[in-house]
Order: structure tokens, then C-alpha cells, then sequence
């Protein structure tokens, strides 16, 4: 009876592991770096998504433009609007990224990406792969870098997700092997797993830190999980100043808000899924999703986008416009000390502070109770020009 569904699958399942071996013989190849500071002019890539992407994303290429102005009007900086991301257009030529878009993005060196929605079993949307997974793997944006800081805390982390294998993807290829069974896959090579690890490692070198904590399931799921967990160890031993400890998921997701742990990570490196989901809670500790940005990052292109998705309740609803557009803001920080404006980013960084923890003039609730995303964007950009704001900081952060 299952003779044919079976055999079926097993061709399904071969050309995919033919997919995979290709991968890896790429990856093995390796890319050229892209060197910020030989490049004239830098072409930053706005790429807006869709639901509130279109609009968070336009309030944080107004604070690029403002602390970039002078480097626009010299021709040192270019920013680029992408459009095409809207999941209406990527429904329209059944493709995760349409090529157009693709061809647009690979003329920029870094991108500005507002979130975009991503169709679930159910909706009114075809079953297309994610744009976020599909970039990631079409620019090898293998990194995904989220900094959590929380002064009061004492939380100062930094989250190295892995970002192009795991659970995602395969994410739209699995498939119904019988009525009653269906299978998705993950996936987990050396060269994937040793690349995101050692950058942990460098991370913590580079900064002075002293530990690396990693994230698996390598107790149950023991092949994936267990390379994953193999190959930091043998990692871990060309650093001997920094201490590695390995974490089980769970466990991770509970010490993560025990006060009496939460001072002792520092860098932590997780396969896909598991960062996908730890950074989330992290972020929630710091003030939610919306205050979170996060880095994409290659050899030779990087992404840079808020943390959550697109939003369509908000948008079905009629409160786009009190989108909280800090996680776009923060991410357009990170874009800037990733092509060498660490002082630009630390502006943006310290106003948000200023804004979302310590002064707090104005509240953004995502409905009509607070602020809009264009005024809180303009309270912002007042700070980045104060020139009080690295005393206003200091005294916010000394009183925490």
C-alpha cells in the first residue's frame, strides 16, 4: 500500500541531501571579505518588507540619513530603496525573493531590512519560504548576531545564532511521506558549525571575555546536536583563557531569567533554532522584541533587521503608524559600527537609552495610549544631537 509513497519520498529526500553536499563543497570555497574601508561609496541597501516593515523601516533610514548627511552629500555613502520584498509581490512570482530583488540586493554591500511576513500552514498565502531564510542563504549570511545589554541587570550578553542550517533550512521542503506521517528535516555540517562557533570565540577574545556558553539538545538529538557540540569543544581548545560550558536548550531558557545567573553568560552560540527562540526571551528582558536589533552576517554581504516580524494584526487593526520602530533603529546602529561609524552608532545607541530607559519623556505602546513611531523617531534624533547626551547617559547608567 505505502510502496509507492515511499519510494516517492526516498527520491524527495535524495535530491535534497545532493543539495546539501553542494552546499557544503561551496562553503568549503569560501568568499571574498568585503573591506569597508577601500570602498567608494558604500551602498547601503533599504529594503523595507512589508506590514509595519514598510514603515519601521522608513523611520530608521531617516536616522541613517541624518547621521550620515554629510558622507551622503560627498558620495561616500549611497542608500538604495529596494523595493519588492511585500509578500503580495513574492506570492505573485512564487518565490521567496524574487529575482529582481535578488539581483538588487547583491549590488549593495550591507542591507537595511524591515521584516516581512512569512506564509503559516493555514493562512491565505501560498507555501513559500521565508524571504529572511532565503536571504540568508542566498548571501551565506551565515551569522546572526543579537546583543542583549541590560545595565540594571547586570546583562551584557551577546547571542552568535548559526543561520543559514538547523531546522530552517529545510523549512518549506519538508513533505507528507503517507496520510499519516509527515517529516521535516534539520541539518548541521562541520564547516557550518565550526564558522559560527569560532566567531563566538573571537568575539570574546577581541572584548576581553572570558566565557562561551553553547546551546544544544546534544542529550537527545545526538547526531546534529552532537556535531554541533563536537565541534566547539574542538574549537574550545585553541582558546585556553576563555572557559566553554555547554547548556542543554531548557535548561538555558530557565537560567536565562534566574538573577542569580543571568551576570555569568557573556557570549553564547546556539544552532538556528535555538537562537531563534533564546533571543526572543532575551530580548523580552530588555524591554521586548521591539527594542531589539539584529546583525546578518557574511564575508561578503551583511543584513541588518529588527528581531519580530511584519505585524498584519497591527496593521489590520489601524495602529501601524504606533509601531515601535526602535529594533529598526537599533539594528541601523549595528549597520553602522559593522562599516566602520562606531561613533554614529554609539549616538544612536545612547539616545535610545536615553529615550527607552532613563528620561522616558515619551511612551510608544504600539497603540493610540502612546506616541507614534515618527514621533518617538524625531524624540530620538533630538538626543542624538544633544550635545548633553553622553552626560545624560552616564547618569542614567550610574543610577541603574
Amino acid at each position: 500500500m505505502y510502496d509507492s509513497m515511499l519510494e516517492e519520498a526516498k527520491q524527495k529526500f535524495a535530491a535534497l541531501l545532493e543539495e546539501q553536499v553542494k552546499r557544503v563543497e561551496k562553503m568549503k570555497q569560501g568568499m571574498e571579505k568585503t573591506d569597508f574601508k577601500k570602498l567608494k561609496p558604500i551602498i547601503i541597501g533599504s529594503c523595507w518588507g512589508d506590514g509595519i516593515g514598510e514603515i519601521i523601516s522608513k523611520h530608521a533610514q531617516d536616522v541613517l540619513t541624518h547621521v550620515l548627511k554629510d558622507d551622503i552629500k560627498s558620495g561616500r555613502v549611497v542608500i538604495k530603496d529596494i523595493a519588492g520584498l511585500t509578500i503580495e509581490n513574492r506570492v505573485k512570482h512564487m518565490q521567496a525573493i524574487p529575482d529582481d530583488v535578488l539581483e538588487e540586493l547583491k549590488k549593495c554591500h550591507v542591507i537595511l531590512k524591515g521584516p516581512t511576513t512569512t506564509p503559516q500552514a493555514g493562512d491565505q498565502w501560498p507555501n513559500i519560504e521565508s524571504a529572511n531564510v532565503a536571504m540568508r542563504k542566498e548571501l551565506d549570511l551565515f551569522a546572526n548576531v543579537r546583543p542583549v545589554k541590560i545595565p540594571k541587570m547586570g546583562i551584557d550578553w551577546c547571542f552568535f545564532r548559526e543561520n543559514t542550517e538547523g531546522s530552517y533550512i529545510l523549512g518549506s521542503k519538508g513533505f507528507d511521506v503517507t496520510p499519516d506521517i509527515s517529516v521535516d528535516f534539520t541539518v548541521t555540517t562541520e564547516q557550518g558549525s565550526e564558522r559560527i562557533i569560532r566567531m563566538g570565540f573571537e568575539y570574546a577574545k577581541n572584548n576581553g571575555l572570558k566565557s562561551v556558553s553553547i546551546v544544544t539538545k546534544s542529550n537527545i538529538i545526538k547526531t546534529t546536536d552532537g556535531r554541533f557540540s563536537k565541534v566547539a569543544k574542538r574549537i574550545s581548545a585553541e582558546y585556553p583563557g576563555i572557559k566553554m560550558e555547554e547548556w542543554y536548550v531548557d535548561i538555558m531558557a530557565a537560567k536565562l531569567i534566574d538573577p542569580a545567573r543571568q551576570k555569568d553568560f557573556q557570549v553564547i552560540v546556539l544552532p538556528n533554532l535555538y537562537g531563534d527562540i533564546l533571543t526572543d526571551e532575551a530580548a523580552q528582558l530588555q524591554g521586548g522584541v521591539g527594542t531589539a536589533g539584529s546583525a546578518n552576517i557574511g564575508n561578503k554581504w551583511s543584513m541588518f533587521e529588527a528581531i519580530h516580524g511584519s505585524a498584519p494584526r497591527m496593521v489590520k487593526e489601524g495602529r501601524a503608524q504606533y509601531a515601535d520602530p526602535c529594533s529598526m533603529i537599533r539594528a541601523s546602529a549595528m549597520l553602522l559600527r559593522h562599516i566602520g561609524y562606531s561613533s554614529s552608532a554609539e549616538k544612536i545607541e545612547m539616545a535610545l537609552d536615553v529615550c527607552g530607559q532613563f528620561e522616558k519623556k515619551m511612551e510608544i505602546t504600539g497603540r493610540d495610549t502612546g506616541v507614534t513611531g515618527k514621533e518617538f523617531t524625531d524624540y530620538i534624533v533630538s538626543w542624538i544631537d544633544n550635545p548633553k547626551l553622553k552626560v545624560v547617559w552616564d547618569l542614567g547608567i550610574s543610577s541603574k
